[in-house]
């Protein structure tokens, strides 16, 4: 019994410890199996966040590959653009090449066919100083034939020796005859050449009446863009006025009454105008000719003062001061002119405020030098 006893007191100790061991092994399991599952799980959102990142960046890069297409069109539009203006540049120079060529063989041919015709001119007086001599000499030859053949008539029954005198006349007569014609014919080449010559000279001077109908008619072009873009600039201004070919500002606009130094407001207005002139000029080929001038008028009422004796006085300083202001501002002098008309060219002949208001004013013209 004490065997037994024994026995079983050794099984009952064995038995706690094995379940605790048991115990503690599942409990390590479950811990590595939690860990292993949160593991999973944390790996389960990083992949997921990198494929989300992934495909963002796919996205992205697909949007940046659209604008690199879209970029490399856009370049290869504007590198053919480009192109054509430099074809259309070269084209506009070949184009102003061949026009300067073309006006400077004009020029040489006109010059030729000038000194031809004084050469022609002078051969055409030798001929006729030459062909008064031989009408002279023909004159004289018709009476020595008048003469010739009265003789011949009066000396019909003369002797033989008179015959022969008769002949030798006779052959005076032809020859005179025969040099008549030689100086008709002479007469009329010389008529043809003088007409061909003038013909020439009726076809070069066409041709330089074209030529300068062209240089007038890229004037009128450049008149008509000078003035519509001071028009756009200015418009609302009422102090202006447009006739024709002329601007008209009121002189108000630029001076005191009875002064000649421009105010702040007509700086404002000039600087406009420098600006306008300036890139007008810049469009206008060089071989063009252009002048602007500038034209100040005053009313009909007579100023005598120590600066100004006289309207010519006062509308001349006034422009001559807005050309020196323009000139101050970026204008080439060559291209700017100054004229003063006093009171002597107004624009309503009235006496009433409003009339005397519009001759006051300063002029201004884009025309030939």
């Amino acid at each position: 019994m004490f065997g037994s006893r024994r026995r079983g007191q050794a099984a009952f100790d064995i038995w706690p410890g094995f379940v605790d061991v048991l115990a503690t092994i599942l409990l390590v399991f479950v811990f590595v199996l939690l860990f292993f599952v949160v593991a999973q799980f944390y790996t389960s959102n990083v992949l997921t966040d990198r494929d989300r990142a992934l495909s963002n960046l796919e996205q992205d890069i697909a949007e940046l590959s659209q604008i690199l297409s879209m970029e490399r069109d856009r370049r290869a539009g504007l590198e053919d653009s480009l192109a054509e203006l430099e074809s259309r540049l070269a084209t506009s120079m070949s184009r102003a090449d061949s026009l300067e060529a073309e006006v400077a063989t004009t020029e040489a041919e006109r010059a030729r066919l000038a000194a031809s015709l004084t050469t022609e001119t002078a051969r055409l007086a030798a001929v006729s100083e030459q062909l008064g001599d031989r009408t002279t000499a023909l004159e004289q030859a018709r009476s020595r034939l008048a003469g010739a053949e009265e003789e011949l008539a009066a000396e019909r029954v003369l002797s033989a020796e008179a015959t022969a005198q008769v002949e030798a006349l006779s052959a005076d007569i032809r020859a005179l005859r025969e040099q008549l014609t030689s100086i008709s014919a002479a007469l009329a080449l010389a008529e043809s050449t003088v007409e061909a010559q003038r013909a020439e000279i009726a076809e070069l001077g066409n041709r330089l009446n074209v030529a300068m109908a062209q240089r007038v008619q890229e004037l009128e072009r450049y008149r008509s863009d000078f003035f519509g873009r001071l028009r756009e600039v200015l418009e609302g201004v009422q102090e202006i006025e447009i006739d024709g070919d002329r601007f008209r500002f009121q002189s108000e606009l630029f001076f005191a009454s009875g002064s000649a130094e421009v105010g702040a407001g007509g700086r404002a207005a000039l600087n406009q105008l420098a600006e306008i002139i300036e890139e007008i000029s810049q469009r206008i080929p060089d071989d063009v000719a252009w002048v602007l001038q500038v034209e100040g008028h005053t009313d009909s009422r007579p100023i005598a003062t120590a600066r100004f004796p006289s309207n010519w006085e006062l509308s001349a300083a006034r422009a001559t001061n807005i050309v020196h202001y323009l000139i101050d501002n970026g204008v080439p002098a060559h291209r700017l002119a100054a004229a003063g008309f006093g009171e002597h060219q107004p624009v309503d002949s009235g006496e009433t405020p409003e009339a005397l208001a519009r001759n006051r004013r300063i002029e201004l013209r884009l025309t030939n030098p």
